[in-house]
């Protein structure tokens, strides 16, 4: 079957719109009728005309969409779970409160931020407690408006954006489970979770780009550990890193640390992945052409499959703690 030529058809003849992550293999990315990062792609579906939304991408994207649009009908090819997303949910989230209030820090007293790269269920826990939302490109001005509370901040569930953008601001921070980790002395408390792709490159990928090609410049993402992101010259979101390494000059070499699809699309010439292995997400591509055809077909048969869901008391406080980062400007 030439499922290319199908999904063709079946866009055609339904109210459907085909989503997709800069990380998704190309030919899916190739077919779809919106492309972006995370948030932008939830905003872009909430705008869209069409009945239908087919997500290619991670389940907490799905799930954003569902929080944002709830008259939407969202299916995903592939409800695959982003890694960092798996490593905390609403038990753990918990947990990380109890440990700050053994710790001496009320529970009234502490101001929750969770990375977009998280369940659902812990989005709605963040927004009950007051809290809020955050992505890579937006965490600087949640974090300043945070520090405005003066409260502890809590951040879940990535390190390395805690992290980094503590030490940008330059703020104390610590990791629950990563050696004493002083509640009391530090300004941001972060979950000891990680993006497993961004954790491939290091210090010495650095080094050997510089050694090799010593003008080169150096582009990473925030969820890179702080050691990687202190020799970079440039650290940034998905949409920051693409317009930073479009704005380069044709002749200027970029190596970049962030996932290997959205790399290797970001300009034909002297651009680099900065890792001796592919750093490929392995959750973002199993969506494959032949889920996308299967996914729109089931509409078409009045039988779809891999619908998202979300109940009502979870999205109320899910989008609570979307809304409240959406209003900061």
């Amino acid at each position: 079957m030439d499922y290319k030529k199908e999904i063709e058809r079946l866009k055609k003849e339904l109210s459907v719109t085909v989503v997709a992550h800069y990380y998704q293999r190309d030919e899916v990315f190739e077919l779809a009728d919106i492309t972006g990062d995370s948030l932008e792609l939830a905003r872009k579906c909430k705008e869209d005309a069409s009945e239908w939304i087919v997500f290619c991408g991670v389940g907490f994207m799905g799930q954003s969409v569902k929080v944002v649009a709830p008259e939407k009908r969202v299916l995903m090819p592939r409800i695959a779970c982003c890694a960092m997303a798996k490593m905390i949910d609403g038990t753990c989230f918990d947990d990380s409160v109890a440990y700050m209030v053994e710790h001496g820090i009320k529970k009234e007293d502490i101001f929750p931020i969770t990375y977009i790269n998280s369940d659902v269920s812990v989005k709605a826990k963040v927004g009950e407690m007051g809290g809020l939302v955050c992505t890579s490109s937006n965490a600087y001005k949640i974090i300043e408006h945070a520090l405005e509370s003066n409260k502890k901040i809590l951040f879940v569930p990535d390190r390395c954006l805690g992290q980094n953008f503590a030490i940008s601001m330059g703020l104390q921070s610590c990791v629950i489970g990563e050696g004493e980790c002083d509640v009391q002395s530090s300004d941001i408390i972060c979950f000891n979770g990680f993006c497993s792709v961004h954790q491939l490159f290091t210090p010495k990928d650095v080094a050997f780009f510089r050694q090799k090609y010593p003008d080169i410049k150096i582009a990473v993402h925030p969820e890179c550990d702080p050691s990687v992101t202190a020799l970079a010259d440039f650290v940034g979101s998905t949409s920051q890193l693409i317009t930073y390494v479009n704005s380069l000059d044709a002749d200027q070499k970029v190596a970049v640390g962030t996932e290997y699809n959205l790399v290797h699309r970001m300009r034909e010439k002297n651009t680099y992945v900065l890792s001796s292995t592919k750093p490929e997400c392995p959750t973002m591509n199993e969506t494959t052409l032949e889920d996308l055809y299967t996914t729109l077909k089931s509409i078409e048969d009045n039988a779809p499959i891999n619908e998202i869901e979300v109940d009502a008391h979870t999205r109320e406080y899910a989008k609570l703690a979307l809304d409240r980062m959406l209003a900061i400007k």
